[in-house]
């Protein structure tokens, strides 16, 4: 008896890629970014000055890539705002996040395997966004190939991409963290998976687009995944990337890890921080210094 029939991978694929998002994976992905959010320098002390500013950088971290994708397409960038339901469920994640009593909804949600769990939702969703983008460029312009690319990669980090002007919103400027110049790995990642979605609309690449959403969000999963439970904020193709950059450029391709840990740290007058930390706990460990020195 054929093994591939009798688990009838097609219909498990099918049934996954039409898979309803909202609210259980979305839940997931806006705890993780606003989670994210929280982690950044000075993120606490804007909530409780400004919590007006706060929030309008929590829905940037929520849905940065729908804005940014909408005003590439010349669509309104308020045009998602009319989702009431999402805006709604970001906006109590954030309220629970920055403002539950004795601060027990972050210390819950951080807790490692709550939040493999949660990381884990956040790629079907972001696998799910690239592969929309795709389409929706795909209708709108048939054969332009790169702007399907751009709109799928934007879909995929949209919030990345526009962190220079959340950080604005806060009364920060890094233009030194600039995503485009230290490309992080759901970056990469996202702009990878637009390639292939492209290719796949244009019938290039051998495989439906359920199962290429199923096969590519079981690889950012797992690869996301692994890096949070090793606090790395590498990347699973570095050798490959390197490789190709040396082949083609004549240089390797830095590794996104020190680029992280060093535009991050540089700011701390403090001791060196282990490599091994990720950005997140970083900042988290200098937002707990300064608040000590407050006291």
């Amino acid at each position: 008896m054929d093994v591939l029939g009798v688990l009838n991978l097609g219909e498990i694929a099918q049934y996954f890629s039409k898979m309803a998002m909202f609210p259980v994976f979305d839940l997931a992905y806006y705890v993780v970014s606003i989670l994210y959010l929280k982690y950044e320098p000075g993120s606490v002390e804007v909530s409780r000055r400004s919590p007006v500013a706060s929030w309008l950088c929590a829905m940037l971290y929520c849905f940065g890539s729908y804005i940014l994708a909408d005003i590439m397409l010349g669509d309104s960038p308020i045009d998602y705002f009319h989702n009431n339901s999402h805006i709604l469920l970001a906006t109590a994640v954030w309220y629970l996040i920055f403002f539950c009593p004795l601060n027990l909804f972050y210390k819950c949600v951080t807790i490692l395997p709550i939040k493999l769990v949660l990381v884990a939702m956040k790629e079907v969703v972001r696998t799910r966004k690239i592969a929309a983008g795709v389409h929706h460029a795909h209708h709108a312009y048939h054969h332009g190939w790169f702007i399907m690319v751009i709109t799928g990669y934007v879909k995929g980090s949209g919030v990345a991409l526009m962190s220079n002007f959340e950080q604005l919103l806060r009364g920060v400027w890094r233009p030194e963290t600039n995503e485009i110049l230290n490309m992080s790995f759901p970056t990469k990642a996202s702009l990878y998976g637009a390639i292939l979605f492209t290719l796949q609309e244009a019938h290039w690449l051998p495989l439906s687009k359920s199962t290429l959403i199923c096969l590519f969000t079981l690889f950012m999963a797992t690869s996301k995944v692994f890096l949070t439970a090793r606090h790395s904020h590498g990347s699973p193709l570095a050798l490959i990337e390197s490789w190709v950059c040396h082949l083609l450029f004549g240089s390797p391709l830095g590794s996104s890890e020190d680029s992280h840990d060093h535009h991050h740290a540089a700011p701390v007058a403090a001791a060196p921080a282990s490599p091994t930390k990720t950005k997140e706990e970083l900042n988290e460990g200098t937002r707990k210094r300064k608040s000590k020195k407050a006291e």
